[in-house]
């Protein structure tokens, strides 16, 4: 969820790693195209990427969480980024809706920058171009400013709509914030789906955001719209094994489907 911390930042690592089911060139030459079905989503026993903190990462935790108490009106007793999951989940619960939790999330989202800032990039940066400069600027500032939050990420290449390919991606190897979540209605309804919303309503860049449920990777796509909710394959995603809301429905003997979190 932080989002872009500056305007002008130094070269990143480009990767050509994505996601199954997408097709990405490098250099121009396509690469073959991996069909993927989607699957129950399950624990995974594979090691954890490891991202080690900068000097920082403890200041913007420390200020994300400060504006994320500040909405929901709540804080945890736990330090560090444990405390920080019990907020999130904290913040889809209060929402009496999808749509409330999301516009709570997009709120704080706006809060972590001078209002000045988003109208001024909006106005001035995201037309440039037709919006690829501000697509890979924010992708850069993105995969910089955000691994405390996501885990080890690079800049790779995707495929805009008009046929081109652009530095504009973010491919995140192992999201930490659905990993310690546990919960894919945390992922979506207090990241996904308010990221998208912020970058195009406050900053004027489209984002389609992919999180993969299998492997805990995610990939953001910069300058694309995302799909309708209707064929947005992770809005369609059943519940993880191990996410504690569904859980506890199981426990209570919950009718209906129980595979399902409340606010999925």
């Amino acid at each position: 969820m932080e989002t872009l911390a500056i305007l002008r930042a130094p070269s990143l690592l480009v990767s050509s790693r994505s996601p199954l089911g997408r097709h990405y060139r490098s250099g121009g030459n396509p690469m073959f195209r991996v069909a993927c079905s989607p699957v129950r989503s399950q624990a995974i026993d594979t090691p954890k990427s490891e991202y080690k903190p900068g000097i920082f990462d403890g200041l913007l935790l420390k200020v994300f969480r400060k504006k994320m108490v500040e909405e929901v009106g709540w804080d945890s007793e736990k330090p560090g980024y444990g405390g920080l999951i019990e907020v999130a989940n904290r913040l889809m619960m209060k929402g009496k809706s999808n749509l409330e939790t999301e516009q709570s999330a997009v709120r704080i989202l706006q809060s972590l920058f001078p209002p000045f800032l988003l109208i001024l990039f909006k106005m001035f940066i995201a037309p440039i171009g037709g919006g690829r400069i501000a697509s890979m600027m924010v992708a850069r500032a993105t995969a910089l400013s955000c691994q405390w939050l996501m885990g080890p990420c690079s800049v790779n290449l995707v495929d805009l709509p008009d046929g081109s390919s652009c530095t504009s991606g973010v491919f995140v190897d192992r999201c930490k914030y659905l990993e310690e979540s546990k919960c894919i209605g945390i992922c979506i309804n207090t990241c996904k789906l308010p990221t998208q919303t912020f970058f195009k309503e406050c900053m004027g860049v489209p984002l389609h955001m992919e999180p993969n449920f299998s492997d805990h990777s995610c990939q953001f796509n910069f300058g694309i719209l995302p799909p309708p909710p209707a064929t947005d394959k992770a809005l369609q995603e059943p519940c993880l094994a191990i996410c504690p809301n569904a859980s506890r429905r199981r426990d209570l003997g919950r009718s209906g489907d129980i595979d399902l979190c409340p606010k999925l």
